[in-house]
């Protein structure tokens, strides 16, 4: 199973990401594709769409285009729900300690990751960045 992940730009800009990736690694999800890139506002505009009529929604695409971010495909036994579990609650302060969010984000806009939250939008989010040749088998 596939997921995923995107470690946002608070998250690059804090030379994180070796250690994010190192907590995914030992939890059972293999790297099956990654890359760095900047999103610009049509393209954070068009992965968010869904939360477009929301209040936050302009923050959220100014945020994830202020820098670089890393967009992986996490592949593992229950890969949603295991990234969703080691990302801890949307707010750090409610994080679990030990998730990455408790450990590396600094507030609900700036934290630190995000994780595909079923298998069918893990296979959207998936294909809005990656073709299938860049995809691997990782496990």
């Amino acid at each position: 199973m596939q997921t995923l992940s995107i470690l946002k730009p608070d998250s690059v800009a804090k030379s994180n990401i070796g250690a994010i990736i190192s907590r995914f690694e030992s939890n059972g999800l293999s790297i099956a594709a990654m890359k760095m890139l900047h999103m610009d506002e049509a393209q954070a505009g068009e992965f968010y769409a869904i939360h477009r009529e929301r209040s936050f929604f302009n923050d959220l695409i100014h945020f994830m285009t202020s820098g670089p971010v890393v967009v992986m495909v996490l592949e593992g036994d229950n890969a949603v729900e295991k990234n969703r579990a080691l990302m801890g609650a949307t707010d750090p302060k409610k994080a679990e300690v030990g998730t990455i969010r408790a450990d590396f984000a600094d507030n609900i806009d700036a934290n630190a990751v995000h994780g595909s939250d079923s298998e069918e939008n893990a296979k959207i989010e998936i294909n809005f960045f990656f073709s299938k040749n860049e995809i691997v088998n990782a496990a």
